[in-house]
């Protein structure tokens, strides 16, 4: 039996709510017009820095397929993802006659679809101070099985901790080993297989190499995490953690914790109506738990200690499942052997 836990995020999700301030206090119009230009501003330098211009044609297609398609994105979306002006984006997508109409159909029983995710529009409803500039080559979009207008956002990984300290963060949050030394690192993308995988890895300035892959079928999603270790020094504590957002699902998109299950390695979120689940899990699991603002789950795994020269991985799941039973489906999922990465 898997024995269930409650759930607490103990996480603070306040947020700075400048414009509603603006509106109850007694200033002068001059003064208001000044605050709002500057929540205009800050506004914008929270979304700018992570923009990524398409380098040529066929980059530009696929990114406007990416958003117009199966994302729905407004031009102004559009533009915070890709830099690109309103008459650029006009002329392209009259170029390439993309269109939210002229979506290809996928055919029953297909693939899940799994997408990188184009940034522009940031994955979290709440606790927005605590994901400034997400970075989008860690973030995954999978689409539903039972709608494909819905997708989670997978970060993978959102940040990985070792005993040297915070060793990477896929956004601007807490200070990183590299953030104090005063070192950016370099803008990456998701390599696109023509299976309907994808794959990344990242060098770090230190020589440690962290990369991740991941294996859509029909009602799965497969991960891997690796780690190799280009130090000269044994890494210990290595832990990662990986985030399920649920802003973009229908059902599931509730700030609340009341609808998820955690039974170690499993983090699983109950649809509205009851019927449906969300499920993740990692092996080896370090810590299963939910972020009610976000909303999020969470099944956080754990590298063994890595020596100099030695690679470690890990193995990760993400289903749908429909019925009522979720302890029986986490049985039925172990029986796949997907701690182990079996196929």
């Amino acid at each position: 039996m898997f024995k269930i836990t409650s759930v607490h995020s103990g996480i603070d999700s306040a947020t700075i709510r400048f414009p509603r301030l603006i509106v109850h206090a007694r200033l002068s119009p001059a003064l208001i017009l000044v605050l709002l230009l500057v929540v205009v501003v800050v506004r914008s330098a929270e979304v700018s820095p992570e923009f990524r211009r398409p380098k040529n044609d066929g980059e530009l297609r696929c990114w406007l397929e990416n958003m117009v398609w199966y994302h729905h994105f407004t031009a102004d979306e559009i533009n915070a993802a890709s830099g690109l002006s309103r008459d650029e984006i006009e002329v392209a997508l009259k170029k390439y006659d993309v269109t939210p109409a002229n979506r290809p159909d996928r055919a029953p029983g297909s693939r899940l679809l799994v997408l990188p995710y184009p940034g522009g529009r940031h994955p979290r409803i709440g606790f927005l101070d605590g994901a400034i500039n997400p970075q989008r080559e860690t973030k995954i979009s999978v689409f539903l099985p039972w709608d494909s207008s819905s997708y989670v956002v997978v970060d993978l990984p959102e940040a990985i901790w070792s005993n040297l300290g915070l060793t990477y963060l896929a956004h601007t949050h807490v200070p990183t080993v590299w953030t104090q030394q005063k070192l950016e690192l370099e803008k990456l993308e998701w390599n696109r297989r023509d299976d309907g995988s994808l794959d990344i890895e990242r060098k770090l300035p230190n020589g440690i190499v962290f990369g991740a892959k991941v294996v859509p079928a029909t009602n799965v999603v497969r991960m891997e995490l690796w780690l190799t270790n280009g130090t000269k020094d044994t890494l210990r504590d290595l832990r990662v953690q990986n985030c399920v957002m649920l802003k973009g699902v229908k059902g599931f998109e509730q700030q609340t914790n009341d609808n998820k299950v955690l039974a170690s390695p499993y983090a699983a979120c109950r649809s509205a109506d009851g019927s449906r689940w969300i499920i993740t899990a990692w092996e080896p699991c370090h810590r299963a738990w939910a972020n009610a603002p976000v909303p999020c789950l969470h099944s956080d795994p754990k590298f063994p200690d890595c020596a100099p020269g030695e690679t470690k991985r890990l193995h990760g799941w993400l289903a749908f499942y429909q019925g009522p039973d979720i302890e029986v489906e986490f049985r039925r999922i172990d029986q796949t052997g997907w701690r182990t990465g079996a196929k």
